[in-house]
């Protein structure tokens, strides 16, 4: 066995390296608060077995501090299992996880998008409402892979869906509601073309780009693909894939999310993938990779790799 040299384990220890840290976890949700960032994670494992979530924390994108059960069914009394895909954002100093649980199949089954809230970012986090935010179908769209974005002038939508349809509605400044649009309907129907799960929405020098997961999520051939609009109501016209599988390196690349360096035109794409060894749909891990754009805008297909990204402390990245 050779052992690495001294520069080697210098250049290993500058990037974060794929995956980001050891364990199976999903569906990242990574983002910015204050000096750090924070990937928030699907625990991976039979549905029964998902009954809370883990947060990790690092300051340059390569040390990652894991904190555990930062949420779990005994504070959210209606979920009782499948609690997946977290979305997190601060507000007037508290902080906001939405999360899906229970997987319901129908309107009558318990279960659906809920929030829960703490005073910070590794929690606790407990129940905002007792009781789910979206408990039934909307436009034939399951209640799950939920994303919150927030607009230019500040209002809050929530983005979600699974089975093929992707709804986007107005919440309410506190999070416990949703306010109907000018013509009355509460849910409106965004779904672009080959659309699975999981949307992610980000502005870029004043465009919305849209990006979801396309294929079954327990398969090879799960990946991520953009649209490119003037407003987060679209119309999104799918423009290609950039995210996938390189069988050289790991399978079923998906459910990803996209983290803007502070003060910089400087992405990273946060998203979970299959080793090439394992065969178990669980078996996902998460991983990080430089999100780059050409001239025109348009989003250049993600090179994934083991390797991962150099570190990038947050304060230095904004004085560059």
């Amino acid at each position: 066995m050779t052992l690495p040299t001294l520069a080697q384990q210098t250049e290993k220890k500058e990037r974060s390296g794929n995956p980001i840290f050891p364990g199976w976890y999903a569906d990242p949700e990574g983002i910015v608060f204050k000096d750090k960032y924070w990937v928030y994670p699907t625990y991976s494992a039979p549905y029964e077995k998902q009954v809370h979530m883990d947060a990790f924390s690092s300051p340059d994108l390569v040390t990652w501090t894991k904190h555990s059960n930062i949420i779990d069914t005994t504070s959210i009394k209606w979920a009782k299992r499948a609690m997946w895909a977290p979305a997190v954002l601060e507000k007037d100093g508290r902080y906001f996880l939405f999360f899906g649980a229970n997987d319901i199949q129908n309107d009558k089954e318990k279960g659906g998008i809920g929030v829960a809230v703490a005073d910070k970012p590794e929690g606790p986090f407990k129940d905002h409402l007792g009781k789910p935010l979206i408990d039934k179908f909307h436009n034939g769209a399951q209640p799950i892979d939920q994303f919150v974005f927030k607009d230019k002038d500040g209002q809050y939508y929530m983005i979600y869906g699974g089975w093929r349809h992707c709804n986007i509605a107005k919440l309410k400044p506190d999070f416990t509601g949703f306010i109907p649009f000018d013509d009355g309907t509460t849910f409106r129907e965004i779904t672009p073309e080959s659309y699975v799960e999981g949307p992610f929405m980000f502005m870029r020098n004043g465009k919305y780009y849209f990006m979801w997961s396309e294929g079954g999520w327990t398969g090879p051939n799960y990946s991520v693909a953009y649209a490119i609009a003037d407003s987060p109501f679209g119309p999104f016209k799918r423009v290609g894939k950039i995210l996938q599988q390189d069988p050289t390196v790991a399978t079923g690349a998906g459910h990803h999310s996209v983290i803007q360096v502070p003060g910089t035109d400087r992405w990273y794409i946060v998203y979970h993938r299959r080793p090439l060894t394992e065969t178990d749909g669980n078996h996902r891990e998460t991983c990080i990779d430089p999100m780059y754009f050409d001239e025109q805008g348009m989003i250049k297909p993600v090179k994934i790799t083991v390797e991962g990204v150099k570190a990038e402390p947050i304060g230095k990245a904004k004085a560059r």
